[in-house]
């Protein structure tokens, strides 16, 4: 927009967005607490309070990597800076990398080792599926002089999570290095650095961890931190060398490096606090649980999800769009009509696919119903055979059978998979507002669809769960939602 556009346009105001649902790739709903405490006043980056916060930062982030890298901290910028930092830093030009790529993120990947000079050598498998260990195993063989094995923990193109532990296993036996890519992990699924021997990590803040976007948590073994200082040539970033960012975040003197973003980095404090408090594997669990239950709800409703059961991404669930039915068109009603955002698909899935996220603080079971609730109700107005209520009561009855699997282990003195899951969901279940229930359209008035979609959601309270050793204890209202009937304002999806 030109000076003179800009002067014969409305004035300009303060921007205030609408109320988004968001069960997208991401970013997520972000908690209360984490909004509250990303608008506490600014303070300087080197400050002597800040510093100290750094420093639990520090111990927080390698909590939820489930590491004792000393190399571990957030990198100012988003997941693909995450990436870029830890290509730049551990691929030398001429050096000899397999790529393993099977989705979007993949060839991202590839893209960063051509641009450090790197040679790299591709392992494809169809999107949908998760890296063949085998094909690894056989590209090792094929270039035995490979130094590093880089690969997709969590596809988020396509909803596929592939085995990282047999993966990292495969390079270390043949004396390469790892880099892996954790952004739609971290937080939802078990992510275990050191167990697994991971040498380079990235991640993102606005996936499972829930915090507002902008940062990447990463972390480097001290074998990787031991290549990349003995290295002779220059890093080729001066921002991102990890030799220069080091000398900031390292436990010693800090020496200055750049204005850090403050106040992003007190949200991404309270968001790691938030997961170490209802623990990492309640946090695991609760997302394995709202994923049964939306599974059960979409399948009732006939729609097949794009990968194997076995490979499922809880936090990430890609559907395919039925035949005959326009996706986007899908996609524009939930976020005009409900405020709902979910995700396309990219690449070769584009216009067959859609993606559920259930990440961070928006994997909850009020979403849960009211994306079921929300995408039938379209479905049917396109002409589905859609049953009203089907796909809630297949949820509903997946989230019965889990608490009744907790029972039977309570029983037995085990604690159960639906008792691990609920550290804040318990009261989110006794209290979750009535989806609303849309009657056969012979039995409504032409208003009723759209009025029954604008109908504001009721008030609900969300549990905080708070684990300190052994004990723990629930409370905090969640702020009441606004009414659905808002200005559409379509977010970027990725």
């Amino acid at each position: 927009m030109t000076l003179k556009q800009i002067a014969s346009t409305k004035k300009i105001t303060s921007f205030h967005p609408p109320q988004r649902t968001l069960m997208g790739p991401g970013p997520t709903e972000i908690h209360p607490r984490v909004l509250t405490t990303m608008s506490q006043p600014a303070i300087g980056y080197l400050d002597p309070v800040f510093v100290e916060m750094m420093e639990e930062l520090k111990a927080l982030l390698r909590y939820v990597y489930q590491t004792d890298n000393a190399l571990t901290f957030p990198v100012s910028g988003p997941g693909s800076v995450g990436m870029e930092y830890c290509f730049v830093n551990l691929v030398t030009p001429g050096m000899k990398v397999i790529v393993c790529r099977n989705g979007v993120f993949g060839g991202r990947m590839l893209e960063n080792v051509e641009r450090c000079g790197g040679t790299a050598v591709v392992v494809d498998d169809e999107w949908g599926k998760p890296v063949d260990p085998q094909k690894v195993e056989d590209a090792f063989r094929k270039h035995p002089d490979a130094k590093i094995l880089a690969f997709v923990h969590a596809e988020t193109s396509t909803g596929a999570q592939s085995d990282a532990a047999t993966l990292a296993k495969t390079a270390r036996k043949h004396g390469a290095m790892t880099i892996m890519d954790a952004v739609t992990s971290l937080g939802g699924t078990p992510v275990r650095i050191d167990e697994w021997g991971i040498d380079a990590v990235y991640s993102a803040s606005q996936k499972c961890l829930s915090c507002t976007p902008g940062l990447s948590p990463v972390s480097f073994s001290q074998r990787a931190v031991d290549f990349v200082t003995s290295r002779k040539d220059k890093v080729h970033s001066w921002f991102m060398d990890m030799t220069l960012l080091a000398s900031y975040w390292g436990t010693t003197t800090r020496t200055y490096h750049h204005t850090a973003p403050t106040n992003s980095l007190f949200a991404l404090h309270e968001a790691l606090l938030l997961i170490k408090e209802e623990g990492l594997d309640n946090s695991w669990a609760r997302h394995r649980r709202h994923h049964l239950a939306l599974k059960a709800g979409l399948e009732a409703i006939d729609l097949k999800f794009r990968v194997a059961e076995p490979y499922q991404l809880p936090q990430m669930n890609a559907v395919e769009c039925p035949t005959g039915v326009d996706e986007e068109a899908v996609r524009k009603t939930l976020l005009n009509e409900f405020s709902l955002e979910i995700g396309a698909g990219l690449g070769p899935l584009k216009g067959k696919i859609w993606r559920f996220g259930l990440m961070g603080y928006s994997c909850r079971p009020d979403n849960v119903m009211l994306c079921l609730s929300a995408l039938g109700s379209v479905l049917m107005d396109m002409g589905l055979p859609i049953k009203v209520g089907e796909a809630e009561a297949a949820a509903h009855q997946a989230y019965a059978s889990l608490h009744a699997q907790d029972a039977r282990h309570a029983r037995g003195g085990g604690i159960g998979f639906a008792r691990l899951a609920t550290p804040r969901d318990a009261i989110h279940d006794q209290e979750r507002p009535q989806c609303q229930k849309r009657k056969p359209s012979s039995e409504r008035g032409a208003t009723s669809v759209r009025a029954s979609r604008r109908a504001p959601r009721p008030e609900s309270s969300c549990a905080r769960r708070c684990i300190t050793s052994a004990r723990a204890s629930t409370a905090r209202d969640r702020p009441s939602r606004p009414s659905r009937s808002v200005s559409p304002r379509r977010a970027d999806p990725e």
